[in-house]
């Protein structure tokens, strides 16, 4: 037995192609691991479209290609799961919304006032009484409370009327490229890591086994079709190992589940807290609903809300002063605008739109981690699922290169 051991190392010493035989395990480890490293920066970059016959000659990340298409999948298959629009805004709690507003529209509210009234005659405005404009003022600042919290509980209870969701983040995504790779990135980081350290290893198991095919069955062409199909079943193995198995098996002292789904409680905590604070975050959502698709159902809702304000004797008659009795319809119209725009202003606050976020991200974290396992991979997965094909050919199509420059390099005289 052992003697046989011994003849068969030395009749692979005897090789003539000797070193380019016991290379095979290390360029195929070495290969693997560049070309998956390679298929992971093409998932994500570049952002734009780089090359000369878009898309037939040249590059764009996967992921930035596919931006709105993602988005929508992400859309489709997490946050309209994790919580309706309306049970958003509640849990954002209105009345501090209402109140956050209110105290900062009251502190501006002598320049806001000056700033409408300038607009329509400056010269007649500056020449009015003091006394008249601070009661002005004074009844403005004594209704603006009430009207903000009867406004903002209405645009809750509207809400599901008001905002495109999807449209929402898929335009928002589509406009910024980086947003969609960092949150794929920031929620698979170390799933990415992972396909791409363990790359490395199976391509070397695998090249062992390429080296044994080819000791028993050598051929010129070996050497190449042996690579394709590895490197394929190497990719193929590397992107299983993330998702698959789908709930754990227990094998001895060992825990055997997909790395994705190991790591349900981190990644629902990153993906929540990434999803509040970029893609439904307090400011996105009144802006969507002043800007967006259906702008114009929430400036109508202002408009009644405003409308009471502007009705008040002394506020009427600075009106009807100012304008005269026909411009008084057109000021109305001013006005609503510039309630759409200053309600913005105030939920600009960094510390402000956080403090809403985190509250929005614990709904979402807890929603998550109670998820069964298919109920979670189905979250992101098929955002990936589409292109992973790309990634696994490319193995095949890198696998077979190698070899062939290996054949080319190591056993050609």
């Amino acid at each position: 037995m052992i003697d046989s051991v011994f003849a068969f190392f030395a009749h692979i010493g005897e090789m003539p192609h000797f070193w380019g035989f016991i290379s095979i395990p290390i360029v195929a480890a070495v290969v693997t691991w560049a070309h998956v490293w390679v298929a992971m920066k093409m998932v994500f970059f570049p952002l734009e479209f780089v090359g000369i016959w878009k898309p037939w000659i040249g590059w764009q990340g996967i992921v930035p290609r596919k931006a709105g298409k993602m988005a929508g999948i992400v859309v489709d298959n997490t946050l309209a799961k994790l919580g309706s629009l309306s049970e958003i805004f509640r849990e954002m709690e209105p009345d501090r919304i209402a109140r956050h507003v209110s105290t900062v529209l009251v502190d501006r509210m002598e320049e806001l006032i000056d700033e409408i009234m300038h607009e329509k005659n400056r010269v007649f405005w500056e020449n009015l009484p003091i006394s008249f404009k601070k009661r002005v003022y004074a009844r403005v600042r004594r209704q603006v409370p009430a009207i903000m919290d009867g406004l903002v509980r209405d645009l809750g209870e509207n809400i599901e009327d008001l905002i495109d969701l999807r449209g929402m983040v898929v335009r928002q995504m589509e406009a910024d490229k980086a947003l969609v790779v960092r949150v794929f990135q920031d929620v698979g980081d170390r799933e990415i890591a992972f396909i791409v350290t363990s790359s490395f290893w199976i391509g070397f198991a695998l090249g062992l086994v390429q080296m044994v095919l080819w000791y028993f069955y050598p051929s010129d062409w070996g050497l190449p079709i042996y690579g394709a199909v590895l490197g394929y079943a190497t990719n193929w193995i590397a992107l299983a190992m993330v998702f698959r198995p789908l709930n754990p098996i227990k094998i001895g002292p060992w825990r055997l589940q997909g790395l994705f789904l190991q790591r349900q409680p981190e990644i629902a905590e990153k993906f929540a807290e990434l999803s509040a604070q970029e893609m439904v975050s307090l400011k996105h959502l009144v802006h969507e609903m002043l800007t967006g698709t259906y702008a114009d159902r929430t400036r109508a809702l202002i408009r009644r809300h405003i409308s009471p304000l502007l009705e008040g004797g002394v506020v009427r008659t600075a009106i009807q002063l100012t304008v005269g009795p026909t411009g008084y319809a057109a000021l109305k119209r001013t006005i609503v605008e510039k309630a759409s725009v200053l309600s913005l202003q105030p939920l600009d606050n960094v510390a402000f739109n956080r403090d809403r976020a985190k509250v929005i991200a614990s709904i979402f974290s807890t929603r998550m981690k109670a998820m069964s396992s298919k109920e979670f991979q189905d979250l992101l997965r098929p955002a990936f699922q589409e292109d992973e094909w790309i990634v696994i050919v490319m193995g095949g199509i890198m696998g077979f290169l190698a070899g062939w420059l290996q054949l080319v390099l190591g056993f050609t005289h």
